[in-house]
């Protein structure tokens, strides 16, 4: 149901805003379900032109949480933490991760906190000692748990590896072209694998400098953030931030195939539809990204090791598919298959 003033808010069990004066937090706690388990998501710290956005934000992201943890078969729900950055290029502070700990600790476990953008295993450690709603905690070697961008990044490659021979028939992807957006932990993490398949690799990043390092260091190339949209590629594989994939963006892509992790591909759902209309294969991306959440989601649930953690980011491929061949049997978007197929997980 759309309600509340936001087109986003989706029956959300909760929207909870918080302020602490004395640290200067703001923050904002959306639950969109815990029909599973506790809302899981990670909280990023990140600078918004207006609190409308921030909001905006955590009720898509939380949204994406749920029907993530539900495809990945958790038993966690959706739920998902931004802080609010006064300015760009601030950094989150001591007190206000202290005042964010104790925000999700008066949710009495709803939802459980982890890494995202902005945040850090360190920084998860200074939450832990104000709740016991968290995870991406330092762990040991061969344990489930940690930081959830290499595991984000291995699923996405599995993903892409996926796509690729679902939608370009590739059987390896030695000489397959692969855009991608992004090249901090988990797309930086993704192009180092890619790279040692042979594929022909262009990156871009905000941080420009990042995006010519990394290209210098595989043999790929580095284009301006602004072009990687319409690079020609096979591939394009979006691992920035979200709602990037707009009326506009989809008519100039060049390529074949999106898979990427970044959350919240579409800008809009109609987005997905226009993906599909163009012959584009699309590799939804709560459903390719969702190593990271199996990580962390079974080091707070206690159940199995690194070995269980990967023997699940495995079986990512297999969702895919599912999602492409229903698709291809009911000509819907596979973004809209696999939202039907999340909600009736959820039942919704």
């Amino acid at each position: 149901m759309t309600s509340w003033g936001f087109p986003d808010f989706d029956d959300h069990e909760g929207v909870h805003l918080f302020t602490d004066p004395a640290s200067g937090l703001q923050a904002v706690i959306a639950v969109h379900s815990t029909a599973l388990g506790p809302a899981a998501g990670g909280a990023r710290f990140w600078h918004y032109s207006d609190s409308d956005r921030a909001i905006t934000d955590a009720l898509r992201l939380s949204r994406g949480m749920s029907f993530k943890n539900a495809m990945a078969g958790l038993e966690l729900g959706g739920g998902k933490g931004v802080v609010l950055a006064a300015k760009p290029g601030d950094t989150i502070t001591t007190a206000q991760l202290e005042a964010f700990g104790r925000a999700v600790e008066s949710l009495g476990g709803r939802y459980v906190t982890a890494e995202d953008v902005g945040m850090s295993e360190e920084r998860m450690k200074v939450i832990a000692g104000q709740t016991r709603y968290v995870s991406g905690l330092p762990v040991a070697s061969g344990a489930a748990g940690g930081d959830p961008g290499p595991y984000t990044a291995l699923g996405i490659y599995l993903g892409v590896k996926a796509a690729a021979q679902r939608g370009l028939g590739a059987t390896d992807m030695k000489g397959v072209r692969v855009a991608i957006q992004g090249v901090g932990s988990v797309g930086g993490g993704l192009a180092r694998l890619l790279a040692k398949d042979g594929a022909v690799l262009t990156l871009a990043d905000v941080d420009e400098g990042r995006a010519q390092k990394l290209a210098g260091e595989l043999g790929a190339t580095a284009v301006a953030a602004e072009a990687i949209l319409t690079t020609e590629a096979d591939i394009f594989s979006p691992n920035a931030l979200g709602a990037i994939l707009t009326e506009s963006s989809i008519a100039a892509l060049n390529a074949k195939v999106v898979a990427g992790g970044a959350n919240n591909q579409l800008s809009v759902r109609e987005d997905g539809r226009r993906v599909h209309e163009r012959g584009i294969l699309y590799a939804p991306d709560y459903v390719i990204n969702a190593g990271g959440i199996i990580n962390v989601g079974l080091e707070y649930l206690g159940h199995g090791d690194e070995a269980e953690v990967k023997a699940r980011i495995a079986r990512i491929p297999e969702r895919l598919v599912q999602v492409w061949d229903e698709s291809d049997r009911t000509g819907e978007p596979a973004s809209d298959v696999a939202d039907s197929i999340a909600r009736k997980l959820i039942g919704r």
